[in-house]
């Protein structure tokens, strides 16, 4: 395969650059926005596309953060590669204070006042996922399923994040939108006078070549 790894990564060495990316976030950051700037597309679209991944990254839908973003950016008519790259808004370092506020401000506009700590949203969200895969598999051998835990799940913790979400998700795609749109404007603005200026010298070249020839030509 052309795009094989030479030496498999063992499991461990995925989970910890998952955390923390070959060369830091610092790095991966820049590469994302060196990427953002290079689409080829036009500048607002290209902001749209951040805008909807920026957002998208504030929902509890882990593990569907790609689909919806995409979904996303297409309603609103924006790039769905710069969506899709804009999901690393959420990642491994931002995640708790993302998760923190989210249900947080949830909890307040639910009229919840008592505060939930981060680890235990965490692993609300582990156990969810594993007991809900545990009630379907009962399901499907008609053994008896137990869905309280679930509820309080939902109610607790996911509805307070899903509501809590949307304000600073619009927050961070506005944000988003307004600032990546003149920097993806001024570099390809540039990215453009560059290449005229490359194609000027080519056919500048060119032409001299021509004169030079026909020069050659008239002496003979």
């Amino acid at each position: 395969m052309a795009f094989k790894r030479r030496t498999k990564r063992s499991f461990w060495q995925a989970v910890v650059q998952t955390v923390y990316p070959r060369g830091g976030w610092l790095r991966a950051i820049s590469y994302i926005f060196h990427r953002l700037r290079r689409l080829p597309d036009r500048p607002h679209r290209i902001a749209r596309g951040v805008a909807a991944g920026v957002f998208v990254s504030f929902t509890p839908f882990f593990g569907l953060h790609l689909l919806i973003a995409a979904g996303t950016a297409w309603l609103i008519r924006g790039n769905m590669m710069a969506a899709l790259l804009s999901t690393l808004v959420g990642n491994p370092l931002t995640f708790p204070f993302i998760m923190a506020l989210s249900v947080e401000l949830g909890h307040l506009m639910l009229g919840q006042p008592d505060t939930l700590h981060l680890a235990l949203i965490v692993r609300s969200f582990a156990r969810a996922s594993i007991e809900l895969w545990d009630n379907l598999r009962a399901m499907a051998s008609g053994r008896p399923s137990h869905w309280e835990s679930l509820a309080w799940f939902l109610r607790r913790i996911f509805w307070p994040y899903l509501l809590g979400g949307i304000p600073p998700g619009i927050a961070g795609g506005i944000a988003g939108y307004y600032l990546s749109l003149p920097v993806v404007a001024a570099y390809q603005k540039h990215r453009s006078k560059k290449l005229r200026e490359r194609l000027e010298k080519l056919r500048a070249a060119k032409a001299a070549r021509t004169r030079g020839e026909a020069g050659t030509g008239l002496e003979r």
